[in-house]
């Protein structure tokens, strides 16, 4: 463990004017209110701050920064406040430490709730100052340096878990490398330890077999380089245990195929020299196609450049080579905190794209599950990248389809998105984007996120935006079918409701909306008779004996303008299209569902709340089901498709049913305006030779 002395010696050399007294003052602080609490492993609790603190002078951080990594367990595990905080150290540093400070534990919930919740509360705190995360990550690593000391398995791997699934990739999108293999590694060991057991015995075998060749490839690019002229530095390493495994898991392969196990670094003087030495080294050895990716004129979304190839050296083995500038290194491998170094004065404010793009997420997700997920798909690293036509840069996980495109360039353009152009030619919405391909999003001022989306798209962004647009929408229309009823509710009290009596009825049902009302009417999660004794204590004493009290004075309701999935769903045992007679049942927490009047399952909801009900005017498209038998011989068929295209209908589905020769029947599902426009079709298909029997199912 450092001790205060060499903590302040350490910023002291590479920030001389750092406030000796401040740091000291947070090191004895964090010493005196930890006391004699103790650390899994045994040693001193404040030996964990220290070492975090520590971890932030390697990274040459500033003393806002030190200080906060020394304090920044003082809230959670001890008496302190963050109003002592504040009153000893600033404003600033009582932020900083506010927001590395994780919630306390709530035993009463689920464990994705609280990482949920914590993961919150992080995410936000970490977009006002990225230091942050910084410290959050220090914090994280030293957790994982010292996790074998925790006795509890399980408790174990929960920690590796969230470590790998959140931290590492955190650790990756800002660029910080050597936290994020590290945090991998550790991890890994705790998850998969018959995995991690073999692979780092396979290394070690191949470590005693080596006889320095690794030394001498490297000694070779470096001499391959010199004699071209030029002066680098050239350094060789195995793969980590976590990435060898990863690639196994990937691609199904054994230990033995895995050919890329060294990997070389290459450190030139100037971005030219690193091109220069890509071109000998293709020379001298030959590349592997498909291999070569240029992250220095296309670096990645966390400030990652370099070069990255793929070579065939003697005996046929394969060896991957990385080649950067000495300032590239630095950035790769510390990334955002090597901009947050004391003596910089222009530093990133924290609020980099992919980070807006988190807090969008944490405002749209609706519950723990869903935070977890978006932010796991948000933060994960694998990448294409597309291009706007004006030639905007995007950057995007693999599998990425135009609708994560149009939400990544912004939420608005997503939402209205109609169709999309891949390099000129239209495309369907669902197509997977390749690297480089140029997207142009084809957008209505009508249109509005589709809930089939989330069956294809990949980004933490989209699915967020997705859900909470068809989260909204629903509510609308589920609101809006509430206050068709309530009108009909309150038409039915002794005397005339205003809208003071309805702010009344609210604060008697604990509600603080009117919408919130109308939601709750729509879906069923409140009565007839709770709302009018709300509106009108004691108005349903006379109704209290008549069994059928609830539909006196009630008219049908239009549901004109509503969405179908949302306040409604058409029944699919009937199929109901406008022009049907039609009624709702209506059960608590559910859409209506809506049936022909004619329905024969409709004797099975006889004790739900039944709900009169007409479609209104200019009703939109519905799905007639149709049962058509068909003579089984060639041309049936089309004969039947086309009928249905002559009377400007779509065929939506078409499934065979049975076969009884010379007979074939189908169950055909055609998208209609209205019942005379399903008749007219019925009429046609009857009409026809092709055609032996047709029905509305």
């Amino acid at each position: 463990m450092l001790r205060q002395y060499e903590l302040v010696e350490r910023v002291k050399a590479y920030d001389p004017d750092a406030d000796e007294a401040m740091l000291n003052r947070a090191y004895v602080y964090t010493v005196q209110k930890h006391g004699t609490q103790k650390r899994a492993s045994g040693d001193p609790y404040f030996s964990h701050p220290v070492e975090v603190a520590g971890l932030m002078t390697d990274l040459r951080l500033d003393q806002q920064t030190i200080a906060t990594a020394l304090l920044h367990d003082t809230v959670e595990d001890t008496l302190a406040t963050i109003e002592d905080i504040e009153a000893n150290f600033g404003p600033e540093i009582a932020r900083l430490v506010d927001g590395v400070t994780k919630l306390s534990k709530i035993e009463q919930l689920p464990e994705n709730e609280r990482a949920a919740e914590n993961l919150r509360k992080f995410l936000l705190a970490m977009s006002e100052d990225i230091r942050v995360l910084l410290v959050k990550l220090g914090d994280r690593l030293h957790n994982m340096r010292t996790l074998h000391f925790i006795k509890n398995e399980d408790k174990r791997r929960r920690i590796a878990r969230e470590t790998m699934d959140i931290y590492a990739p955190l650790a990756e999108r800002v660029g910080m490398y050597e936290y994020m293999r590290e945090m991998q590694a550790l991890a890994f060991e705790q998850l998969e330890p018959e995995a991690y057991a073999t692979i780092t015995g396979r290394l070690a075998e191949i470590r005693s077999q080596d006889s320095g060749q690794v030394d001498a490839i490297a000694l070779a690019i470096k001499q391959a380089l010199a004699e071209a002229g030029l002066s680098v530095e050239v350094s060789g390493r195995e793969k980590h245990p976590y990435s060898i495994w990863k690639k196994m898991a990937e691609r199904h392969l054994p230990f033995d195929q895995v050919t890329d196990i060294f990997a070389f670094r290459v450190i030139t003087e100037s971005v030219e020299d690193c091109y220069r030495a890509m071109g000998v080294l293709h020379t001298v050895w030959q590349f592997i196609p498909g291999k070569f990716k240029d992250y220095i004129s296309t670096p990645k979304s966390n400030g990652y450049r370099s070069l990255h190839t793929s070579l065939i050296y003697e005996n046929s083995m394969r060896v991957e080579v990385q080649i950067r500038t000495q300032e590239m290194h630095r950035t790769n491998e510390f990334g955002l905190a090597a901009h947050w170094a004391y003596k910089q004065h222009d530093r990133p404010d924290g609020q980099v794209g992919w980070l807006r793009d988190l807090i969008e997420i944490v405002d749209a997700s609706h519950d723990p599950d869903e935070l977890l997920e978006h932010t796991r798909l948000a933060i994960y690293q694998d990448r294409i990248f597309a291009f706007t036509p004006k030639g905007a840069l995007f950057q995007l996980p693999k599998g990425a389809t135009p609708v994560d495109f149009a939400f990544a360039v912004h939420t608005d353009l997503g939402a209205q998105t109609v169709g999309a152009k891949i390099n000129g030619r239209h495309m369907p919405l669902r197509t997977p984007l390749a690297n480089g391909d140029v997207v142009e999003i084809i957008k209505g001022s009508e249109a509005e996120p589709q809930l089939s989306w989330l069956g294809f798209v990949v980004t933490g962004k989209a699915r967020a935006a997705i859900r909470r647009a068809v989260r909204n929408k629903e509510r609308e229309d589920v609101a809006e079918l509430g206050s068709k009823l309530y009108d009909q509710i309150a038409a039915r009290t002794p005397a005339k409701v205003g809208k003071k009596a309805l702010r009344e009825a609210l604060k008697r049902l604990g509600m603080e909306e009117e919408e919130d009302l109308m939601y709750a009417i729509g879906a069923a999660q409140i009565t007839d008779h709770e709302v009018m004794e709300a509106l009108v204590p004691g108005s349903t004493a006379d109704f209290e004996d008549d069994p059928d009290w609830g539909r006196h004075k009630k008219q049908a309701l239009s549901i004109r303008g509503l969405k179908p999935g949302n306040a409604y769903t058409l029944a699919q045992c009937c199929h109901p299209v406008p022009g049907d007679r039609i009624v709702g049942l209506r059960r608590k927490g559910e859409s209506v569902e809506v049936h022909n009047i004619q329905c024969l399952s409709l004797a099975s909801g006889i004790d739900n709340d039944w709900l009169d009900l007409d479609w209104g005017n200019r009703s939109g498209l519905a799905t007639g089901r149709l049962s058509v038998t068909l003579y089984d011989r060639r041309g049936t068929i089309a004969e039947m498709a086309n009928i249905v295209a002559r009377n400007n209908a779509d065929v939506r589905s078409l499934d065979k049913v049975r076969i009884e020769d010379p007979f074939a029947t189908y169950e055909i599902d055609i998208e209609v305006q209205d019942l005379a426009h399903l008749t007219r079709i019925l009429s046609a298909l009857r009409a026809s030779d092709a055609v032996a029997q047709a029905d509305r199912i």
